[in-house]
């Protein structure tokens, strides 16, 4: 991810199966969840979600392509305490998506770990400690 090419990153975290692709997915997103919630200040300061279309665009969740929305209401829930529904997403994103949009919705969950620990690392605010290695 570092990199910046999406089949680097794919190479190097590619699940061999659907359970650990899913596994992989909730880890990353339980992670961001936290992030947020960091961020955030436990809350008191919240931290916005947008969405935008291939134009750059802001558009809603519900306008976005199916890796996305399934990726913002999968952080969604977990920021919300609601690991189950988390769980849910990720689960109907397995059953019903093809690899590409699998793959995309990994990259997604990717991309904002990167992004959110980079942002607590800034800050000087907590990371878990196998994300600061692999940044470092």
């Amino acid at each position: 991810m570092q990199l910046g090419r999406d089949e680097d990153a794919l190479d190097e975290v590619a699940p061999s199966s659907r359970d650990e692709t899913r596994e992989l997915m909730l880890l990353l997103f339980e992670e961001c969840s936290t992030m947020v919630t960091t961020l955030g200040d436990g809350g008191s300061a919240p931290v916005k979600v947008q969405v935008f279309d291939e134009t750059g665009e802001e558009v809603s969740i519900d306008q976005a392509d199916p890796p996305v929305r399934t990726a913002v209401r999968t952080l969604l829930a977990e920021v919300h305490g609601n690991t189950e529904a988390a769980a849910e997403q990720v689960e109907i994103a397995l059953k019903s998506a093809n690899r590409d949009e699998v793959d995309s919705l990994t990259l997604q969950a990717l991309r904002w770990t990167v992004r959110l620990s980079a942002e607590c690392l800034e800050r000087d605010l907590p990371v878990t400690e196998w994300i600061s290695e692999a940044l470092s």
